[in-house]
């Protein structure tokens, strides 16, 4: 093992250890119930079996079979959840078909940052999050379940499902992914005609052609952002079959690895002789594990509060510096857009999960000797899956990269260190992702341009007005202010302004997400300025120091002066009102800070 991988997870074994305790003594508590819907009363279970068939109340009143809940994100307006409508009676069938039961116990809300991307339901977007755990908390409330099949495989969604998961931790907890929609057109393409609308040069027309072409039929989003980093870590933390991630909806063998999934829950349960509840599964090495696949991969920013989020859930404190250290020693080994041109087919079919886990265990950077839903040891994830007539098999995967513009062996890395880094200075600290930003891109110092909303800064790149070097200082998005949306609507205009010979940055408390590019961009910002953060007080033309070498980020005022400023105001009651966001008060004064995971659900 690499030296600082074990520095860093002994740390965080010893900052959780009372936590981690706490947490494994509550599990086992809940263990000791046994089949747990022995516990209910006769009225209870009646209650909770009342619309099954009568075979099936039989098996559920013997306590001898196995009933395996269904918590489901599906709905058939959003790509990455369509596939999801059918997989209930897929599910079914095989669980049926090994003798135990399938209920449906309860759907989540879906939401996607595409959609809402710029406009007012983006600042629900963070929160749908803990709003998801706490509706697939209820959903499984009912204590009826052995095991649980969790559908889910977007931004907020797998991480909202996985802290449902982990609070249950006594199930056997499965992810069941959909996969991602075949290639259209080439991001190269898509990103310049999005760059083309941001100067004026094409229409709007143009614009949603070019975004049809892209996002065109159901399936994940094909560009690697928080969606598909889902994806890597669930498997890279051995909670999905290996090499189940990036197959197509359509592909057959994505039936065959839902019935298989299906099926595996029956054989976990502690009913059998294989018991498997996911906190054996989820520790410590698995955390770290998910970090290392998140950096050697240039993943998305947002699971820098993701992977602290759910962490938390399973008695574990993970920090950015634990982040930063790992990306001092994880080499970058992927090239996926908006990192580089390829997307997520291509990177499967150069070689995909398997190869990828081959590498980084060659390299001593992730755990082996962690438990997985399939068994001991992460070596079973350097396989790949087959159909072998009707029956699903895993073989090795390949030794050597088909493709090593997109994915490179561990000799060869596209970077010695990993896509994202940790940025001190009097401004707080915030993470930034310099995959893909250029060498002569990752130190800025220029004069701030202050906005309180990005559509003010859109305004400001069109009109002209903004024409110069500039650190552009976004504030009051941060999760107790607005709930801290995303501003990818920023890039193609900071985008611009950089083609055009501009050193450009961002600096904000909002989000940036998996989408991050070429122009650096300090996001997640901590102190946020409703908290009292120093964001809140630069001024217009202070001069802003970004360095991400050095890992710096500080506004060039001294010390006595800052002091003496009083904080910016922001009067944020649009904010508050309309699009449901009145609803969502309790989780802006509950939520936390962005290292701590912007979470409201936690609080000691």
């Amino acid at each position: 093992m690499n030296p600082i991988v074990e520095k860093v997870t002994q740390a965080i074994i010893e900052r959780s250890k009372d936590l981690r305790s706490q947490y494994l003594a509550d599990m086992k508590q809940a263990e000791l119930k046994g089949p747990h819907r022995g516990v209910l009363s006769c009225g209870n279970l009646a209650h909770g079996f009342a619309a099954c068939q009568p075979q099936e109340k039989q098996k559920l009143k013997l306590m001898d079979e196995a009933n395996i809940g269904i918590v489901s994100s599906y709905n058939d307006m959003l790509s990455a959840h369509k596939p999801y409508e059918h997989y209930p009676d897929i599910i079914r069938q095989a669980v049926a078909e090994m003798g135990s039961v399938t209920q449906f116990a309860g759907g989540v809300p879906a939401m996607c940052d595409g959609v809402t991307q710029g406009q007012e339901g983006m600042e629900l977007s963070l929160f749908s999050r803990d709003n998801i755990a706490q509706g697939a908390a209820i959903a499984l409330s009912h204590n009826m379940f052995d095991a649980a099949l969790f559908l889910g495989i977007c931004d907020k969604i797998v991480p909202g499902l996985l802290i449902a998961a982990l609070r249950f931790g006594h199930l056997p907890c499965l992810f069941v992914p959909a996969g991602p929609m075949p290639s259209g057109i080439t991001n190269a393409q898509k990103a310049a005609v999005r760059q083309k609308f941001a100067k004026g040069e094409a229409s709007r027309d143009e614009l949603l052609e070019a975004e049809s072409a892209s996002y065109h039929s159901a399936g994940t989003c094909t560009f690697y952002g928080t969606a598909n980093s889902n994806q890597l870590l669930v498997e890279m933390m051995g909670l999905q079959l290996p090499g189940s991630s990036f197959v197509n909806p359509d592909d057959p063998m994505r039936e065959a690895l839902t019935r298989y999934t299906a099926q595996l829950a029956t054989k976990t349960t502690a009913l059998g002789k294989d018991y498997r509840p996911i906190y054996k599964v989820i520790d410590e090495r698995s955390i770290v594990n998910a970090i290392v696949g998140l950096l050697a991969t240039g993943g998305s920013t947002n699971h820098t509060m993701h992977i602290v989020a759910f962490a938390r859930a399973a008695g574990i404190i993970v920090n950015w510096q634990d982040f930063a250290e790992l990306s001092k020693v994880v080499p970058l080994l992927t090239r996926i857009y908006p990192n580089g041109q390829a997307d997520i087919n291509h990177f499967q079919a150069a070689g995909g999960m398997a190869f990828l886990t081959k590498q980084l265990l060659k390299g001593g950077l992730l755990h082996e000797d962690v438990n997985t839903i399939v068994g001991q040891g992460l070596t079973h994830y350097t396989k790949e899956p087959f159909m072998d007539g009707e029956q699903l098999v895993w073989r090795d995967g390949i030794e050597v990269s088909l493709d090593e513009d997109v994915v490179r062996p561990i000799e060869n890395p596209f970077s010695k260190e990993g896509g994202l880094a940790l940025l001190e200075g009097n401004l707080g600290r915030a993470v930034i992702k310099v995959s893909a930003v250029k060498e002569e891109n990752r130190i800025i110092e220029a004069p701030a341009a202050v906005f309180h909303d990005q559509n003010d800064l859109v305004e400001a790149i069109r009109s002209g007005e903004l024409k110069r070097d500039c650190v552009a200082v976004v504030r009051y998005q941060g999760p107790k202010a607005i709930g801290m949306p995303e501003l990818h609507k920023l890039t193609p205009y900071l985008g611009n302004l950089q083609d055009q010979g501009y050193k450009v940055a961002l600096v904000t408390d909002g989000r940036m997400s998996g989408a991050s590019g070429k122009v650096p961009a300090a996001i997640h910002l901590t102190p946020e300025a409703l908290a009292g953060g120093v964001i809140g007080k630069i001024q217009d033309g202070d001069i802003v120091r970004l360095d991400a070498i050095a890992g710096t980020l500080s506004v060039l005022v001294e010390d006595t002066e800052l002091v003496l400023r009083e904080q910016a105001q922001c009067d944020l009651r649009r904010s508050h009102q309309g699009m449901g966001r009145e609803l969502f008060a309790s989780y802006r004064m509950l939520v936390n800070g962005a290292e701590q995971g912007a979470c409201s659900l936690f609080h000691e």
